[in-house]
């Protein structure tokens, strides 16, 4: 439905506070950041980049040690947030210890 439909609007998507959602729901995902990366056992997973209030989030296509191929999505709401972490649970999930 429309934001009509229901009288008002949708909240307003604040970069800074899902940048920050983002790196609390990477750490509960047992993510470790160095130097702006977050790793599992040493290994590149994810990174978010806030750059003149546009929020980017990459996700490696698949772990390795050797130079990570990212894949990079710019968020705009907080649902699409709310699917980036979902879906990065989904792939740590899926990968297990063989991948990396």
């Amino acid at each position: 439905m429309s934001e009509q439909d229901w009288g008002f609007a949708l909240p307003a998507f604040k970069p800074e506070d899902a940048l920050q959602r983002l790196r609390r729901d990477a750490r509960d995902m047992g993510l470790t950041e160095r130097a702006g990366v977050f790793e599992r056992k040493g290994v590149a997973i994810t990174k978010f980049v806030l750059s003149e209030g546009v929020l980017t989030a990459a996700v490696v296509k698949k772990p390795q040690r050797s130079g990570p191929e990212w894949l990079n999505k710019t968020l705009k709401s907080g649902a699409e947030v709310r699917d980036f972490s979902a879906e990065l649970k989904k792939k740590l999930s899926a990968w297990s210890d063989h991948d990396e």
